[in-house]
């Protein structure tokens, strides 16, 4: 992979999480919705996922460093996936009980065991408050995680290949042609 087109596939993932950044604080100050703990999860996942692509695009790196951002782009990813994947199936099924509201839990609990109350539930995780094309917010969080997901999977997996086609001798992987 040339130095141009993994900066630019870097800065592309890191513009479509602004973006969506942007739309989450929009909703919550502009139209007023509150965020759950499973949603303020969610964006330090996206958070991070951009903090990643930002220092890819602007490093620049080569094979084994872009392996890397790549790495820990698909680990934030992973973890939004799983966030919001959690908050679908808690709005999926209204019955389930939701815990305290965030100022109780992130009151003296450590980060610990309040990650691990979230996951229980969150409070008003359940309640879907507005969608777009009948999806919630949490669906659509969880369609583009799911898709820096299958990116960051992608690139991973071309780097391993490329790797694997190089020969583990200094000779070159080009073929000699007949003629030369």
């Amino acid at each position: 992979m040339s130095l141009a087109c993994s900066r630019s596939l870097f800065f592309m993932a890191f513009t479509a999480g602004a973006l969506a950044l942007g739309v989450s604080y929009y909703l919550e100050y502009v139209v007023g919705l509150k965020p759950c703990g499973l949603c303020l999860l969610q964006r330090t996942c996206l958070a991070l996922l951009m903090i990643v692509c930002v220092v890819a695009s602007v490093h620049g790196p080569r094979r084994f460093g872009s392996f890397v951002y790549w790495l820990l782009g698909v680990c934030a990813s992973l973890g939004g996936t799983v966030t919001a994947w959690r908050q679908v199936l808690l709005q999926s099924d209204p019955q389930q009980l939701c815990s305290p509201n965030l100022e109780e839990l992130f009151g003296g609990l450590p980060w610990a065991c309040t990650v691990q109350r979230l996951f229980e539930a969150a409070g008003d995780c359940a309640e879907i408050s507005w969608t777009l094309f009948d999806l919630s917010i949490p669906e659509w969080s969880l369609l583009f995680f799911v898709a820096m997901l299958i990116l960051g999977l992608y690139q991973l997996l071309r780097h391993v290949w490329i790797a694997c086609q190089q020969p583990l001798s200094g000779e070159s992987s080009h073929r000699a042609l007949a003629g030369d």
